[in-house]
């Protein structure tokens, strides 16, 4: 179980700092962080979806089939503004996607959809950055948002900010964070402590834990004896069901955390697979879902198109067509500006915005698990306050 543990799908800051020395060698940074695009020319919004088509890196040809399937479904259901496709294949190496990033542009894209993951996102941010394009990524890390670069994949501070703001109202507000010792777990613990300060809730202490087996069991008694110590109601976990999440939802009760006194809460999904919502641990747990019946509707109309289910991330690629096509029916462009000024796009998986600092707000739902299963115990809203400033 635990050789599947991993750090978040996007590179370390090294790694990018490495992808964008290369890449500025052929190019020069933008100017101002957030711009309004070029106007769209004619009367056809020119996207091109940049996808690892050929990626040696499995899994990723599927992936990129569905994204654009969704992709185009959205498209179909547009109107007040047609919209164009082209894909471009980055082999899922990112020197490659800034090169296709460039020849899109010049072949007269008004923004770019993906690519799939950071690396690449910030090499082709960087490659078209005096462009005026826009990019829409589709990751989650916003390490690489900001300027011309936004990232559809909901992020750590947003699920930090929905859950920690519920447990703050229902009084589970003193919280001890258990984070791996990595980059991935130092930002979803430096989101939670963002999310608390703006909500009135508690951090009473973080247990970081080496980012292994032994790491986890070793760090069970201090979470338990943090939870203590500082009479903390709740535990929010940071980490996923492919890595140490059943870990700790097997070991925490029986090392002594009351689960009766004690709320457990997660920032990633429990319900994938779902048997990780059968660990004792979980019972009576908090984590969050993206609005159930607006998903429901989009995997129903993206089924019956395709004939099979679409990938977990597809409804990304369906949510960067919808935020460009209403953006630009609304004000002709398609530039930073313009697609934060809307307070909210009617996504896959509910309302969402993208906002200013390219990372963008999803409206989530809080979801409980009872007796093995998921019970939705505050809907996700149906609109966000205010424009995406």
């Amino acid at each position: 179980m635990f050789s599947a543990l991993k750090t978040l799908r996007n590179p370390l800051r090294l790694a990018l700092a490495a992808i964008l020395t290369l890449v500025l060698a052929g190019c020069q940074m933008a100017g101002p962080r957030l711009a309004t695009g070029p106007r769209v020319s004619g009367e056809t919004v020119e996207i091109a979806m940049l996808l690892p088509l050929s990626s040696a890196q499995g899994g990723d040809a599927i992936i990129a089939r569905s994204l654009e399937n969704a992709a185009r479904l959205a498209a179909t259901e547009q109107t007040g503004v047609t919209i164009d496709i082209r894909v471009y294949n980055t082999d899922g190496n990112p020197a490659t996607a800034a090169t296709v990033a460039r020849q899109a542009v010049q072949e007269g894209a008004d923004v770019i959809l993906g690519p799939l993951r950071s690396e690449s996102a910030a090499a082709v941010g960087v490659a078209v950055a005096n462009s005026g394009v826009s990019v829409l990524s589709f990751s989650n890390n916003a390490e690489v948002a900001g300027g011309n670069v936004f990232v559809l994949g909901n992020t750590f501070a947003n699920t930090a900010n929905r859950l920690v703001s519920y447990a703050a109202r229902q009084g589970a507000g003193n919280i001890v964070v258990v984070h791996a010792s990595n980059l991935a777990g130092e930002v979803a613990r430096d989101a939670v402590r963002g999310a608390a300060a703006r909500s009135g809730a508690t951090v009473a202490a973080t247990v970081p834990y080496e980012f292994s087996q032994t790491g986890v069991i070793n760090a069970v008694p201090q979470v338990v004896e943090a939870v203590r110590e500082t009479g903390a109601n709740g535990v929010l976990l940071t980490s996923d069901s492919a890595g140490a999440l059943p870990f700790f939802a097997q070991l925490l009760p029986e090392n002594g955390l009351d689960l009766e006194t004690v709320r457990v809460m997660g920032l990633t999904r429990w319900d994938t697979p779902p048997q990780t919502l059968e660990f004792a641990g979980l019972q009576g747990g908090w984590f969050t879902l993206p609005d159930q019946g607006a998903l429901a509707g989009f995997e129903g109309r993206y089924a019956a198109t395709y004939g099979s289910a679409p990938h977990t991330l597809a409804a990304l690629a369906y949510d960067g067509v919808r935020a460009i096509a209403e953006t630009v029916a609304t004000t002709g462009r398609a530039g930073g500006v313009d697609l934060t000024a809307s307070p909210g796009f009617q996504g896959a998986g509910g309302v969402f915005r993208l906002l200013s600092d390219g990372t963008n707000q999803r409206a989530l739902a809080i979801a409980q698990v009872t007796e093995n299963q998921v019970a939705i115990i505050d809907p996700a809203p149906r609109r966000l306050g205010g424009p995406g400033l």
